[in-house]
């Protein structure tokens, strides 16, 4: 498995994307985390390391999907809302401080019209219904898509996408989306050419990835690469 994957596990759906820590979706609709939980990324009110799954506060029920970023996490609910806790010195956790949370607390302007979460090391993206997507937190490499590399406390529109975005994807600092068009666009960090545009250029607002306008059913962003499998099932 990769950053970002999911799978189904006697009820539990787990998510992989955590640094330290890891979460799950139970059948009633609750969240339970364990691991690390020096930020609260645990979601119990506490910052004491758990070696089973605790109940996140306050999500007993409700919750379609959870993502574990650096040292925060996130969840969707069933009205399209997003919470977030744990590390929240980027902006990480979108409601509009800098202040760890130990916590699930909503985030600005979010409230509903999401039906898809990702988190990366210190940034969180959302799709929403119309098929836009809204980032916020760390920027450094221009991860958020909005053209700067300054740091977003809420949310801010990705630029250049136009709506028709099916699925995003938050790698370590780089972040991508497959599009209406079965294309994929990615920006942020590129060092290691993570991006796929043939460059080690950070980008701060999505680029087409090369030879793959067309085709692709699902991507997933790792720590600093990303993979796409093809409508042949290729990958």
């Amino acid at each position: 498995m990769v950053p970002g994957d999911t799978v189904a596990v006697h009820g539990y759906t787990f998510k992989f994307n955590g640094s330290v820590h890891t979460c799950a979706v139970i059948s009633s609709g609750g969240v339970k985390c364990w691991g690390n939980n020096e930020y609260g990324q645990l979601g119990d009110g506490t910052t004491i390391d758990h070696l089973t799954p605790e109940d996140v506060s306050g999500l007993g029920s409700g919750v379609v999907a959870v993502a574990a970023g650096g040292y925060h996490t996130c969840a969707l609910t069933s009205g399209g809302g997003i919470k977030c806790w744990g590390d929240n010195w980027f902006g990480q956790l979108g409601d509009g401080t800098t202040n760890d949370r130990l916590t699930p607390v909503d985030v600005n302007g979010l409230s509903n019209g999401v039906v898809a979460i990702s988190t990366g090391l210190y940034h969180s993206c959302a799709l929403t219904s119309d098929g836009g997507v809204k980032c916020w937190g760390g920027n450094n490499f221009g991860q958020l898509g909005d053209g700067t590399t300054t740091r977003r406390l809420t949310p801010v529109d990705v630029g250049g996408l136009g709506g028709g975005v099916s699925i995003v994807a938050a790698g370590n600092v780089h972040s991508c989306v497959l599009t209406g068009s079965s294309g994929v666009k990615c920006w942020g960090d590129n060092a290691f050419g993570q991006l796929g545009d043939g460059t080690t250029t950070n980008r701060l607002t999505p680029v087409d990835v090369s030879d793959l306008g067309s085709g692709v059913i699902a991507i997933t962003a790792g720590y600093d690469h990303t993979c796409a499998i093809t409508n042949n099932g290729g990958v």
